[in-house]
């Protein structure tokens, strides 16, 4: 089995919305077990950024600027990637957006918001997974990681809710599709996770940072690597045998029930096994 550092070495691996956040994470994670990656993003400057930061690990990357909504963009884009880097064994589709960055306004009708939250976050994730079948077919033990949402558990989410659960919808039918050929499919469903450093106060809906109940049963949220980490070990040769689920990465949220939580302050304890409950 490979180290630690070296669990994709030899790997070629596309990121998609690898220019931030999380996508970020796991393009310096990528480079971290050796593999070369191609990331795609929109917009050129964080690109650049991140190629910094991968020449600083020594390791070995590209960016490309593609709206992958646009399947004809996709179409051209992937044999770009193909013939830059010779093969392709790992596509990781993270790409996507949220409410406060879908540019949407109130007077946007059903159709426009339906169009771009779908777009951003399923539409682009199939053309990817699409036009890179052929080239992951031609590599022993390919693998597509797709990042979902725990959003998709709460229809509170709206549309970004039905997109997301589209994507694990997606893994399922491309695992099935992908598996005469030795493609695995995974998901990762994230839950709170703090993708952009110093936002956490914007991520808690309060202007001092508070969150009105805990982002997680470990009272924070998620960290970036936390999820770089199992999609390393979805695109390695360590998950040869798992296709089709999608690994929720969330710190326990979504087993709790929240609304219960006074009621179980007082009762609960007749619940649990009491082991590791403090002695009078």
């Amino acid at each position: 089995m490979a180290s630690q550092c070296e669990r994709l070495k030899g790997k070629i691996a596309v990121v998609t919305g690898g220019n931030s956040g999380i996508g970020r994470g796991i393009v310096l994670r990528f480079i971290r077990e050796g593999a070369a990656v191609a990331l795609i993003g929109r917009d050129h400057e964080k690109g650049r950024r991140v190629l910094d930061e991968v020449a600083n690990l020594g390791g070995s990357a590209r960016f490309f600027a593609a709206d992958l909504a646009d399947e004809q963009q996709v179409a051209d884009l992937v044999p770009q990637i193909t013939a830059e880097f010779g093969a392709l064994h790992i596509l990781v589709n993270n790409a996507g957006i949220y409410a406060s960055r879908s540019g949407l306004e109130p007077e946007d009708g059903p159709g426009v918001r339906w169009d771009r939250l779908r777009g951003a976050n399923l539409d682009g994730s199939y053309f990817m997974s699409a036009y890179c079948l052929p080239a992951l077919a031609a590599q022993k033990g390919a693998a597509i990681v797709n990042i979902s949402s725990t959003a998709t558990l709460h229809g509170n989410w709206g549309l970004y809710c039905v997109a997301k659960a589209g994507v694990e919808g997606l893994t399922r039918a491309f695992a099935a599709e992908g598996a005469p050929h030795g493609i695995r499919v995974n998901g990762i469903s994230p839950g709170w996770i703090a993708s952009d450093p110093g936002k956490e106060a914007e991520a808690s809906g309060s202007s001092d940072g508070k969150w009105d109940l805990p982002p997680s049963l470990f009272d924070r949220m998620g960290t970036v690597d936390e999820i770089a980490t199992a999609a390393v070990f979805l695109a390695s040769d360590e998950a040869s045998f798992v296709t089709g689920q999608t690994l929720i990465v969330d710190g326990g949220l979504s087993i709790i029930d929240y609304p219960s939580l006074p009621m179980l302050e007082k009762d609960g304890h007749r619940l649990q096994s009491q082991v590791l409950a403090k002695k009078p």
